[in-house]
């Protein structure tokens, strides 16, 4: 069931401006507009602005205006944190500090989980494991994350759409893991930092199948110099069977080959913990 408050919401797209026009260009929808998408249906009555933090010629808000947002959302990025000499990176930080001392709620994925612990004096490297792509496999809820509001209504286990090469080496203090897997430890964390709390997610529920095969398309070069596949047209033939399976979900033949189920088709299972963060965050720190 739909939110009917009214509520203002920042989504924070982390990429530059020549990486969102390589996008464009793949048929990749932008990072904000996934977001988006999310609260048009969950959140209608929202008013919902896009920083393009990474243009350094964007204007952030500041001070007292802070506050004029509910909520901030972090999209992915392309970018990499720890690169401490760029200053598209080093601003986001700066930035994310400031809200955190503002107190206003924080959400993100990907970027948003790296974010969340750097900006709160956590670690951030690149994961020995090599890149973590399309689908993250058993990802398990920690003691905590089983008795956390952000996953109130999600399976313990579960699989997520995911692509990275970058993981959280070290939990800020006021940090709590969440959910871990196999091949990133940190999958989710709650970070209390200022006085603001940060809900963050390795993995991107805002993604579905379709645009998660369109961005295997994309990025079909790297996936075959790092040993994934023998050929770019491999990937395509992948990315091509997970277009099928969006246009015919309820497929079993595409579900067992490609091993996807309900908790990737599903919205309402996959996108569980962005209801939960309006509802337990965002919605109670408006009414304080």
């Amino acid at each position: 069931m739909a939110v009917k408050a009214e509520m203002a919401i920042c989504v924070i797209n982390g990429y530059p401006a020549a990486n969102r026009k390589v996008l464009t260009e793949s048929g990749v929808a932008q990072a904000d507009d996934l977001y988006k998408d999310f609260f048009k249906h969950y959140t209608p009555n929202a008013k919902i602005d896009t920083l393009y933090i990474a243009d350094l010629d964007s204007a952030l808000p500041s001070g007292t205006n802070l506050n004029s947002y509910d909520g901030y959302a972090w999209t992915g990025s392309n970018l990499t944190i720890y690169h401490h000499d760029d200053p598209r990176v080093t601003r986001q930080i700066e930035f994310c500090r400031a809200v955190y001392d503002a107190g206003v709620p924080q959400m993100g994925t990907c970027w948003g989980v790296q974010m969340a612990a750097m900006a709160a004096g956590g670690t951030v490297e690149k994961n020995p494991k090599g890149r973590e792509w399309s689908i993250a496999r058993d990802i398990e809820l920690t003691e905590a994350g089983k008795k956390h509001p952000l996953y109130k209504g999600k399976p313990e286990k579960f699989d997520g759409f995911i692509m990275h090469l970058d993981i959280v080496t070290k939990i800020p203090q006021g940090g709590t893991l969440l959910a871990t897997n196999a091949h990133s430890h940190v999958q989710s964390l709650e970070v209390k930092c200022g006085k603001g709390t940060f809900w963050a997610l390795q993995y991107h529920p805002e993604f579905n199948v379709y645009e998660m095969a369109r961005l295997l398309i994309a990025r079909k070069e790297p996936l075959t110099k790092e040993g994934f596949f023998k050929a770019e047209s491999e990937v395509e033939t992948l990315a091509n069977k997970m277009i099928e399976l969006s246009k015919n979900p309820q497929s079993q033949e595409l579900r067992r080959l490609l091993k996807i189920s309900d908790d990737v088709l599903t919205r309402e299972i996959r996108q569980q913990e962005f209801r939960n963060w309006v509802d337990f965050l965002v919605l109670p720190s408006m009414h304080k």
